[in-house]
């Protein structure tokens, strides 16, 4: 005999009641257990220009260097001009007067005495000379005036007039000779006097002066001789440039210099809060050098010529040998696929990220890159743009992995 006296309806419905129980705890307890969503940080993958760039530093050099070269030997007076000071085209930048003469001994200096006691009565004697031709010609003249008187009067005969002439003649000549020779004297005796004065260390400081002037319109950039004194010639006297016309040396790992084409584009920044500046690639020298790193790591550099788009404004305080960071841009690509270098992960087949899909799970999903930059790479296939990629995923990232955004 059965003693349950529950109807046989409630019976249901209370073990419906205890199923439902049961069902509610279990899933309570599926999603106390289930782990709870990493969270990671996420990015878009988006499209953009691309650029692959090298950034080195450098330094700045002129691109003309004048040199102020005595161009003779000679006494430098003391120049004004210091490094750093603007001169305008045909300035004067230095003054040399000739060298003074070597000092001579007692005996040379009464030997050059005695020259110019020489010189003198040398002199003194073509003055007698000149002027006794001069009294010759006087007779010369007299007697030729005498005799044409008489030949007109048919007192003597015409070859006595014709020799009177010719007489005549030969005393002017011999007049202008004596002259000549007088003056011969005088420059002999000048030359005499001028040695003893230079000798004794005479005559005027300020003769012959020869003035350097500048070649073009910059600035002092160094100066070789600052004091006065003696100079060669072709002695280096001081250096001038354009501080505007600046052009920047970068030097290059010879790897990375061999993927740099002549014009690409560079940025130079010259400083903290400064301005960067534009400029292009010249010149790729085809010679490299060897340097030791700060690793004494020995390196083979390139020496890469970058000249900037405009002139250095003038109110940049730059020069030569200043340094600078240079941007290189060796590839340009424009509408290419970006993704973040730092969601790319290495497989042993390739690469591959983590898309983050609408259930917010991480999906792997290879894909295939084309050239790579600092922070982004194109992706040629895989991707689309608009989605959104884990980065730094790290081992803790797994396919079908909850995340959530940081």
């Amino acid at each position: 005999m059965n003693d349950d006296k529950t109807p046989p309806r409630r019976r249901v419905r209370l073990i419906a009641a205890a199923t439902a129980a049961a069902l509610a705890i279990a899933a309570l307890l599926v999603w106390a257990l289930r782990p709870a969503a990493l969270p990671v940080e996420i990015a878009t993958v988006q499209r953009g220009d691309f650029e692959q760039s090298i950034e080195e530093d450098g330094v700045l050099r002129l691109l003309q260097r004048y040199t102020v070269a005595a161009p003779t030997a000679g006494e430098l007076l003391r120049p004004g001009l210091k490094v750093g000071d603007t001169v305008a085209e045909g300035e004067p930048l230095a003054v040399l007067r000739p060298a003074a003469p070597s000092m001579i001994d007692s005996r040379t200096r009464e030997v050059l005495r005695q020259r110019v006691g020489s010189a003198e009565a040398a002199l003194a004697a073509t003055r007698a000379q000149a002027a006794r031709a001069q009294a010759a010609l006087a007779q010369a003249e007299l007697d030729a005036r005498r005799s044409e008187e008489l030949a007109r009067a048919q007192f003597v005969a015409p070859s006595a007039r014709e020799q009177a002439q010719l007489n005549l003649t030969a005393a002017r000549q011999a007049l202008a000779g004596a002259q000549a020779e007088q003056r011969v004297a005088a420059h002999g005796l000048s030359e005499a006097r001028a040695a003893l004065a230079r000798a004794d260390g005479g005559g005027e400081a300020s003769e012959g002066l020869w003035t350097l002037r500048s070649p073009i319109a910059g600035r002092v950039i160094a100066v070789h001789r600052d004091s006065a004194g003696p100079v060669g010639a072709g002695q280096a006297l001081m250096e001038l440039g354009d501080t505007t016309r600046l052009e920047a040396i970068v030097d290059l790992l010879s790897g990375d210099a061999a993927r740099v084409p002549p014009g690409a584009a560079v940025t130079l920044q010259a400083g903290s809060g400064l301005p960067a500046l534009p400029g292009r690639v010249t010149r790729v020298e085809p010679v490299a050098f060897t340097k030791v790193s700060a690793l004494g790591i020995e390196e083979q550099r390139v020496n890469v010529h970058v000249e900037p788009a405009a002139p250095w404004p003038d109110r940049l305080p730059l020069g030569e040998g200043y340094r600078v960071e240079a941007r290189i841009v060796t590839l340009a690509q424009a509408d290419a696929l970006l993704v973040p270098n730092a969601a790319l992960v290495r497989t042993p087949t390739g690469w591959q990220v983590f898309v983050v899909d609408g259930d917010g799970r991480a999906r792997a999903r290879a894909l295939t890159l084309g050239p790579r930059g600092t922070e982004q790479a194109v992706a040629t296939d895989g991707l689309r743009a608009g989605e959104r990629v884990v980065l730094y995923p790290g081992n803790g990232v797994r396919e079908g992995q909850r995340v959530r955004e940081r």
